[in-house]
């Protein structure tokens, strides 16, 4: 359990400390925007190995005995979210997660949320809620549920502070956090372009990978088990 533990708090302080304004611009100033962005990428990724192989590993203590139903929870929901995170990675995005250059404009997928990427990886975490009674899998899950959620509101100060007042409330009568809030208001119009086609189709396909095969070879379960 303490390795657990460790790779939990190795998880968080990356997202906080690397991403905080001065390291940042720090690192990039140092690196490039590119190569600190695939650093990042990558160390957020061998973080996030090491936290499913102690997960694994640790002492199993149930708090509720999953049920087969509640397998059915991500399977809906992780089609979503993949969407959301490779539309969101490639789409312009003054606010938010994006591998693009903040250059102003605005990609599609932000017409819907203004936070995509942190909306795909707080419906990974919900999903896997219900299917995984487990203590260690609930403080997996949940950890990763509030660091999407705090990002949320971390990343609109720093988007703020960063595009001054003016630009700001451009991009808030535009998008909304809430995904088709600003849709639904009428302040926001959806023009699907080709990053976001492609980038979409991309990521329901990783979806289906996943789902089929790619969940048991690296995770080490079966998510279609149940059916």
């Amino acid at each position: 359990m303490t390795n657990f533990f460790l790779s939990i708090l190795a998880f968080l302080l990356a997202h906080v400390v690397p991403p905080a304004p001065p390291v940042r611009n720090r690192l990039i100033a140092l690196l490039g925007r590119r190569a600190y962005l695939t650093g990042y990428s990558f160390l957020s990724t061998v973080l996030l190995g090491w936290i499913i192989v102690s997960a694994r590993s640790a002492p199993v203590v149930y708090l509720w005995y999953p049920a087969p139903w509640q397998a059915l929870v991500p399977v809906v929901a992780m089609p979503f979210a993949f969407w959301l995170v490779a539309a969101g990675l490639a789409a312009d995005n003054p606010a938010s997660v994006t591998l693009r250059r903040r250059n102003g404009r605005q990609g599609a997928i932000v017409a819907i949320t203004r936070h995509p990427v942190l909306w795909g990886f707080l419906i990974w975490a919900l999903a896997h809620v219900p299917p995984n009674g487990d203590l260690v899998s609930l403080i997996l899950f949940g950890a990763m549920a509030l660091l999407a959620l705090s990002g949320m509101a971390v990343l609109d100060r720093r988007a703020r502070r960063r595009l001054g007042e003016p630009a700001w409330q451009t991009v808030l009568a535009e998008t909304s956090v809430f995904p088709f809030a600003a849709l639904s208001a009428g302040r926001a119009r959806f023009r699907p372009d080709r990053p976001f086609i492609v980038w979409s189709l991309a990521g329901f396909a990783a979806c289906f990978w996943f789902l089929f095969q790619g969940h048991r070879m690296l995770i080490g379960v079966d998510p279609l088990a149940w059916f």
